[in-house]
C-alpha cells in the first residue's frame, strides 16, 4: 500500500473533533456532579494538565521521528516483550474505546430521540458508517474532517449566541464555595475523557504526517480548540442550568438546546446538539478503529489492514449491545475501572518507554576500549 499523508491543518481538525468526541455531552454532568458550580473552574485546569500529558507524549515522538507508538515500544522494550504490551495495549483499548462510545451513541438514542427503535438496529448503523470511513483511509478521512468541521464551528456557535440571552451569572456563584477539594477529581473526569485517550494519535502521528516534525504543534493547535469548546459548553451548562440540573441529568448539554425560544418561534432546535454530537462522534470512533485496525495489521505483519476492518467492526457492534447492562453500571465503570486504565496508558506507558530509552542511552555512553 503507499505511504499515506495528512496534512497539519487536517491533524489539528482531526485533533479538535477527536477531543470534543462523546466529551461534548458526558462531561458537563460528570463534572459538574464532582465540582458544582465550579465545574469550568475544573474544565479551565483540566486544559492545562492536558497540555501536559501532551507535551509527554510529544517528548516520545520527538525521540523516534517517523514511528508510531508500536513501533517505540517494539524498538524500546524488544521484540517479544514489546509486542505482548502491544497486544495489551490493543485489546483493552478496543474494549475501552470505540466499543464504550458506540454504546454511548445507542444509549443516548434510545433515550432522547427514538425510544421506540431497538437499540442493535442503530449500532448496526452507525457501526457500518464507521467501517466504511476506516475502509476509505485516514487521508479521506481527514478530507471529511475539513469539510465537517466549518459545519460544526457555525452550529456551536450559533447554539451559543442563542443561550447567552437566559445565562445566569448567579448560578455560577459563589465561586470555591467547597473550597479546591473537589476541584481535582473534576480535573481527573474531565482528563480522562478529553485529553488522556489522545495517546491514540501517536498511532498515526507523526509517521501518517507531511512535515512530521511541525506534527506536535498542529496537535497542540487541535487540543487547544477542542478544549476551548469543552469549557464553554461546560459553563453555559452552569450557567443556564444550573450546577444541580447539569449534574443530575444524563446529557446536560442536549438540554441546552432544548431550552432555546427565541419569541415563541425559534424552539426546540436540540437537533443541532444532535449533529454536532455525531459529526464528532463518528470522527472519535473512527480514530480508535484506524488506529486498533492497523496497530493488529503491524503487530502480525499483516500488509493490508482492509481485510480486517468488516470482521473487527462486527465485533465491536456486538460488544456494544451487551458491555454494559445499564447506565448506573457505565457510571461505575467509568469512575472506577476506565480512569485508571487511561492514565496507566496515557501516562504510566510513555513515562516506562522515556525511562526505557534513558537507561539504555546511559549504557550507551558508558566508556568504551581504550587501546
Amino acid at each position: 500500500m503507499p505511504e499515506v499523508k495528512i496534512s497539519l491543518r487536517q491533524l489539528s481538525i482531526l485533533t479538535a473533533l477527536y477531543t470534543i468526541g462523546s466529551a461534548i455531552l458526558i462531561i458537563p454532568s460528570s463534572v459538574a456532579n464532582i465540582a458544582k458550580q465550579d465545574a469550568w473552574i475544573a474544565a479551565l485546569a483540566g486544559l492545562g494538565f492536558g497540555l501536559l500529558i501532551l507535551a509527554l507524549h510529544h517528548q516520545l515522538s520527538r525521540m523516534y521521528p517517523g514511528t508510531n507508538l508500536l513501533q517505540m515500544s517494539e524498538k524500546l522494550l524488544g521484540k517479544w516483550v514489546g509486542k505482548t504490551v502491544n497486544l495489551l495495549f490493543l485489546v483493552t483499548l478496543f474494549l475501552g474505546g470505540p466499543v464504550t462510545v458506540l454504546y454511548d451513541i445507542g444509549s443516548f438514542m434510545i433515550i432522547q430521540i427514538l425510544p421506540e427503535t431497538p437499540i442493535q438496529a442503530i449500532l448496526l448503523l452507525f457501526g457500518a458508517i464507521i467501517v466504511l470511513g476506516i475502509r476509505l483511509g485516514i487521508e479521506v478521512l481527514a478530507r471529511s474532517a475539513e469539510l465537517l468541521f466549518p459545519w460544526f464551528l457555525l452550529l456551536f456557535l450559533s447554539m451559543t449566541v442563542l443561550l447567552l440571552s437566559i445565562v445566569k451569572w448567579e448560578r455560577a456563584m459563589p465561586i470555591l464555595e467547597h473550597g479546591t477539594g473537589p476541584i481535582f477529581p473534576a480535573v481527573l473526569s474531565f482528563l480522562s475523557i478529553a485529553y488522556l485517550p489522545h495517546i491514540v494519535l501517536l498511532m498515526f502521528y507523526p509517521s501518517s504526517v507531511a512535515r512530521p516534525q511541525d506534527a506536535p504543534k498542529a496537535v497542540y493547535i487541535g487540543s487547544l480548540l477542542g478544549g476551548g469548546v469543552l469549557i464553554i459548553v461546560i459553563a453555559l451548562t452552569i450557567l443556564v442550568l444550573g450546577p444541580d440540573l447539569a449534574a443530575k441529568s444524563a446529557y446536560p448539554s442536549y438540554m441546552l438546546a432544548q431550552k432555546i425560544n427565541i419569541g415563541n418561534f425559534l424552539q426546540r432546535i436540540e437537533a443541532i446538539m444532535a449533529v454536532m454530537w455525531f459529526i464528532t462522534l463518528f470522527f472519535r470512533i473512527t480514530l480508535y478503529m484506524y488506529a486498533i485496525v492497523t496497530g493488529i495489521s503491524q503487530l502480525f505483519n499483516i500488509k493490508n489492514y482492509q481485510p480486517l476492518v468488516l470482521p473487527i467492526g462486527w465485533i465491536m457492534v456486538s460488544l456494544a449491545v451487551f458491555i454494559y447492562p445499564n447506565i448506573p453500571f457505565k457510571h461505575d465503570w467509568d469512575k472506577r475501572i476506565w480512569t485508571p486504565y487511561i492514565i496507566i496508558i496515557s501516562i504510566g506507558l510513555p513515562l516506562l518507554l522515556l525511562g526505557v530509552h534513558g537507561v539504555r542511552n546511559m549504557f550507551s555512553k558508558s566508556p568504551g576500549k581504550t587501546s
